[in-house]
């Protein structure tokens, strides 16, 4: 039954999708008002029950989060109170048609292993900053089972410690349950975001390895 309804969120999303970037396009100042009710409409389509711990720090430049599903996004798409801009995998806005979902609201798309794309990210995040919008980055790199945490990549640090920025890490707990993206899979239940305290980012302290630690370990307290 799980693989039918995934099967059919995969089929839904297809056509929601194409109908969110046509509207972009045509409501381009309303963009992240478009995303809103897409994203508030796949959670109520899926059956995710929403349990916050902690507070969203609304004046956050960065955040940081675990990565497991592509619920991951959609559930912050519909939580966030700003306009925020996604640091993705240059692949996804490569996609033909769909990658339009990262190009129309100007999302930051970089490719991975790469000099000159991280002197591009830096440029493009210093951008997204200017115009006021909330940084959103995967530090792991990719998804995750769920249950542990990938050793953090460097990017996330040197954007946050190069602009000096107040990073609030964020911890996901169960969104691979309720939609599992790669084997297509959905059933309704909880996710838990759980919202550490806010750091400022400097080169002076590890505020980015503890960061992944008490991030690791409240993943662990909560499988």
């Amino acid at each position: 039954m799980t693989k039918i309804r995934g099967i059919l969120i995969l089929i839904q999303f297809a056509f929601t999708v194409s109908i969110t970037i046509i509207l972009m396009y045509l409501f381009k100042k309303s963009n992240r008002k478009v995303r809103l009710v897409w994203a508030n409409l796949q959670l109520k389509l899926m059956g995710a029950n929403l349990i916050e711990e902690g507070s969203y720090d609304q004046s956050a430049d960065m955040l940081i989060f675990n990565h497991q599903s592509m619920m991951d996004i959609i559930l912050f798409e519909a939580i966030a109170s700003r306009d925020i801009a996604w640091v993705a995998k240059k692949e996804i806005g490569d996609i033909p048609w769909f990658g339009h979902i990262l190009k129309v609201p100007n999302m930051i798309m970089v490719e991975r292993e790469s000099k000159k794309s991280l002197i591009q990210l830096l440029k493009d995040t210093k951008e997204r900053l200017d115009d006021g919008r909330q940084l959103c980055i995967f530090p792991e790199g990719t998804r995750t089972d769920g249950k542990h945490l990938r050793k953090f990549k460097a990017g996330a640090k040197v954007i946050a410690e190069k602009y000096n920025l107040k990073v609030q890490p964020v911890v996901i707990i169960g969104s691979i349950d309720v939609f599992d993206s790669k084997r297509a899979t959905q059933k309704s239940g909880n996710i838990k975001v759980v919202y550490l305290p806010t750091v400022e980012a400097s080169k002076e302290s590890f505020w980015y390895e503890e960061s992944e630690e008490k991030m690791g370990e409240i993943l662990k307290q909560n499988i």
